[in-house]
């Protein structure tokens, strides 16, 4: 199989060993550091990888995701404070349990969960990629831009609580993808006469400022905010506490088994992302439980659930990147920028051109997890009490530095620092006006391939837009796509009826 020539890739590259185990250590430490999340950590490395080969440049950012993904855990867990969205299912059982003096055993849990969890969808990704990508070499442009039109709308609609500002920042994405030159007939778009616009919007100075900087302004924001502190258990008694044995461990075990593939489920669907699946599988795992009365008071099981779920998602979430070109997530959309950098197409015929590199880059996530869960199982407890003497006051600021020198290191350009700080403003703008940032980066990824895709499909027709109605695949993809954001809008009415109550 393909995956065992992608195993012996990996291990027989130390200098790829190397990027793998440092990604482990950036995204989880990112990844517990509240108010950072992977997709920042992603996002200011970008311009790194430029001098990079394209397995290792996409190994060390694929793997930071993983591992930021399990390193909002450790923010969760000992101080209350979720290190990213998802995290936020873990606190309700993870801080109980840390201030019952077992956060090491609540970490421990949380590590396990999430490896198996990660193994599980990494897995399922490995068995399931190819068939999705043969599938997909069978779509004419027509059906293509149906699933660009459908994933426009779904990620729209799904992300945060309104779909009518998910969709308005979908269509923002994609009106400043559109400046620049036509890529038909060369005419100048939204470019006001300016030169530097003629080329678009650079993808990796948006990222930095939506991820990066907006989110450090927030945080300025919230400067007065209260870490709760943290302290080593030091005695004996305590350290025997927090041990974790089989016993303690076996109950969360199907848990475990049914939340990661419930992750895996909703990370192939574009938009979901972690925080859901981590929600739905505690909601699914406490209707489950034996004692659910003891959840949301420190039981195992309540961590064991969501980090599992947390981190499923990560393989499953690939999979439409890969096989269509569409970003299921943020990092998803992050990593497609890596691709077209290095010359590579994303998309069905990826797995004709470069099915070498994509099966190494499966094995370089397998190796990932395991380093995340060994560096987490003993030394997450280390990583939590490291952040916590790290005084927010020089950390944001140094954050805010590499984010100016990241974005001029990608092309050489001040206009990029400006585009840069103007993406920060409207990232920030965005979260406070309850707009989506993710919907618009995605949706600014997507929109390139999703125009082509439309004008061909006109080429091809001789009736117009009734091409996308007279071929039935099209029709049924597009049908589905209104179909969720109709099915979004009457559950967001739904529970604001039970709010009501």
């Amino acid at each position: 199989m393909e995956i065992f020539a992608g195993l012996a890739t990996v291990l027989t590259s130390p200098a790829l060993i190397g990027w793998v185990v440092l990604a482990a250590v950036v995204g989880m430490i990112v990844g517990a550091i509240p108010g950072l999340t992977a997709s920042a950590a992603i996002a200011m490395l970008l311009p790194v990888t430029f001098y990079m080969d394209p397995l290792s440049a996409l190994a060390f950012l694929y793997v930071i995701g993983k591992s930021g993904r399990y390193g909002g855990s450790i923010a969760a867990i000992l101080f209350n404070t979720p290190g990213t969205a998802a995290s936020a299912a873990t606190q309700i059982d993870g801080y109980p349990l840390a201030q019952k003096g077992m956060s090491s055993k609540a970490m421990r849990v949380a590590t396990v969960s999430s490896v198996i969890g990660d193994y599980i969808g990494e897995i399922l990704l490995i068995i399931g990629v190819g068939v999705i990508a043969a599938i997909a070499l069978m779509l004419g442009p027509p059906e293509l831009f149906a699933i660009y039109f459908a994933a426009f709308v779904v990620i729209g609609s799904v992300i945060g609580k309104s779909v009518v500002k998910g969709l308005a920042s979908a269509a923002l994405g994609v009106l400043i993808k559109m400046i620049g030159t036509d890529p038909i007939t060369a005419d100048e778009r939204f470019t006001f006469g300016s030169f530097d616009l003629l080329g678009g919007i650079g993808l990796v100075p948006l990222m930095i400022g939506i991820f990066v900087l907006a989110e450090v302004f927030s945080q300025l924001e919230n400067k007065n905010a209260k870490t709760i502190q943290y302290d080593a258990p030091s005695s004996e008694e305590a350290r025997a506490r927090n041990r974790l044995s089989w016993a303690e461990y076996r109950p969360c075990v199907p848990h475990v088994i049914r939340s990661s593939f419930i992750g895996s489920f909703i990370g192939i669907l574009p938009g979901l992302g972690s925080a859901i699946a981590a929600f739905v599988a505690y909601g699914e795992g406490k209707r489950r439980a034996k004692h659910p009365d003891e959840w949301g008071k420190g039981a195992l099981e309540g961590i064991a659930a969501p980090e599992a779920a947390n981190n499923a998602v990560s393989g499953p979430s690939m999979a439409p990147l890969l096989t269509l070109g569409i970003p299921g997530s943020t990092i998803g959309a992050i990593l497609v920028g890596v691709f077209l950098i290095h010359g590579i197409q994303v998309g069905p015929t990826l797995f004709v051109t470069s099915k070498e590199l994509v099966y190494s880059l499966f094995a370089a996530g397998l190796l990932g997890i395991a380093c995340y869960g060994l560096i987490g199982y003993f030394g997450a407890a280390a990583v939590g009490r490291l952040i916590i003497k790290i005084p927010t006051r020089v950390l944001y600021p140094l954050v805010f530095l590499t984010a100016f020198v990241a974005a001029y290191a990608s092309r050489g350009s001040l206009f990029d620092v400006w585009v840069m700080v103007t993406a920060g403003f409207t990232g920030w703008l965005m979260k406070k006006l309850d707009f989506n940032p993710a919907a618009f980066v995605i949706s600014f990824v997507l929109a390139g391939g999703a125009e082509e895709a439309f004008r061909q499909s006109l080429l091809l027709s001789d009736n117009g837009l009734m091409i996308f109605v007279t071929r039935p695949v099209a029709l049924g993809i597009l049908l589905l796509g209104i179909g969720a954001v109709v099915f979004r809008i009457r559950s967001l009415r739904r529970e604001a009826k039970q709010d009501e109550l």
